[in-house]
């Protein structure tokens, strides 16, 4: 009996994040050489995953033994299928570099002499063809729509089915999504803009309307040819995708509301000039949103929201020009609607934060009970994401994104 080991290591110039949001997914066939997995569960309760390998005609087994998203890695040991295995142990990690990431993925074989060769081979193969794979597979491509204005998008790997789409709140822009989009794409083409006058979006030359994010939106769908879309939205962003189930709900294939909904829409006209003038002072008195970002972060980050994501939130603020910022609080602040529940006829996940002073738990809550009792068919989710502020789904994505997941993978397309 000889025991073998195989050490595969590579990096990537992807996030530790994009990567691990595919490769913690056990019983998902991301790996180009499967041609199904299914998940089954062991007498003890073990996730085990049955698949098939392209061209075989063994089915294997393998149970998950260890899984930590803290720290990017997975263990698991084979169960069946393999012939001739004394054991197989096998160890997948993700590490965070300075520029992108590394994928370590090692095995530990024992087998005969000759078997052991074999199987370490073949292992060898499996490895380096998957961590391709994940490379690929959480790789974005950016692009430019053009049109009136340009739009910058960022999109995925085409699939069939409707597009996610994801739009940004009013103090970020298209990278605020990263951590979802490669998770998210696991089942749909996903892809993230940025709003006019946002990153790599150019701002019209009169005031945004809402009508003109819907036009948009419906631009980008023509881009990629998808008569449907899944619309994420996070605050403003929310607040655009609702008013496009106003308009185009027969577009809808599901709608992700997060940090807020209804926007001003249901605000009295004095508190949505209230809102635009505390907004709108700093800029009058010639500060930009570089300048007070730091206040900006300090009002939406959560009370554990660390050092890195704090950063981030600042750095996000701080790239708008104060020309898009006074564009886009106009916008919000100037609804042409109250919104009617019950055009939503397609499935809702409504998140926030627990700690979202700005999209209370509650308030949200109260909501999305209003959606489920104006649909004539109410199929509607709410959910709290723990330890996150307003920005959910960058403070918490692990928890965000398997809210998110679950939604897409329940969407009849």
């Amino acid at each position: 009996m000889v025991q073998k080991t195989v050490h595969v290591r590579k990096e990537l110039a992807v996030p530790a994040a994009a990567v691990w949001a595919i490769a913690r997914q056990f019983c998902e066939p991301w790996h180009p050489l499967l041609e199904w997995v299914r998940p089954e569960r062991t007498t003890t309760g073990q996730l085990l995953r049955c698949f098939k390998g392209k061209g075989e005609e063994n089915i294997y087994r393998e149970c998950l033994t260890y899984h930590s998203d803290s720290e990017r890695e997975l263990r698991y040991t084979h169960v069946e299928g393999i012939k001739n295995v004394k054991s197989y142990a096998a160890t997948l990690q993700v590490t965070a570099l300075e520029q992108g990431c590394a994928v370590t993925w090692n095995a530990t074989i024992e087998a005969d002499g000759p078997r052991a060769n074999e199987i370490a081979a073949g292992t060898q193969a499996i490895f380096e063809a998957g961590i391709s794979a994940l490379g690929e597979q959480s790789t974005y491509r950016g692009i430019t729509i053009s049109g009136s204005p340009p739009l910058g998008v960022t999109a995925t790997l085409a699939k069939p089915g409707p597009l996610v789409l994801f739009l940004h709140g009013i103090g970020g822009n298209r990278r605020n999504w990263q951590r979802q989009l490669s998770s998210a794409s696991l089942q749909y083409q996903t892809t993230a803009m940025d709003l006019r006058g946002y990153g790599n979006s150019e701002r019209g030359e009169k005031q945004s309307t809402i009508e003109d994010y819907c036009v948009d939106i419906l631009r980008v769908m023509a881009h990629f040819g998808k008569s449907r879309v899944v619309l994420c939205g996070m605050s403003l962003g929310s607040w655009i995708a609702t008013s496009f189930a106003m308009r185009h709900p027969e577009k809808l294939a599901g709608l992700v509301l997060s940090g807020g909904c209804t926007g001003m829409s249901e605000a009295p006209q004095a508190e949505r000039e209230a809102f635009l003038a505390a907004r709108q002072k700093p800029l009058d008195a010639g500060l930009t949103p570089s300048d007070f970002a730091a206040q900006v972060v300090e009002a939406i980050a959560g009370p554990d929201a660390s050092a890195g994501i704090r950063e981030e939130l600042h750095f996000s603020m701080a790239a708008i020009s104060t020309k898009s910022y006074r564009d886009a609080l106009t916008c919000f602040a100037n609804p042409k609607e109250r919104f009617d529940f019950s055009r939503i006829t397609c499935p809702v996940l409504m998140m926030t934060g627990a700690n979202d002073r700005l999209a209370r738990p509650a308030e949200i809550a109260a909501v999305a009970q209003r959606i489920h009792d104006a649909a004539r068919n109410p199929n509607v989710r709410f959910e709290v994401v723990p330890n996150a502020g307003h920005l959910c789904n960058i403070e918490n994505p692990l928890a965000f994104n398997a809210h998110l997941e679950e939604f897409l993978r329940g969407l009849a397309t």
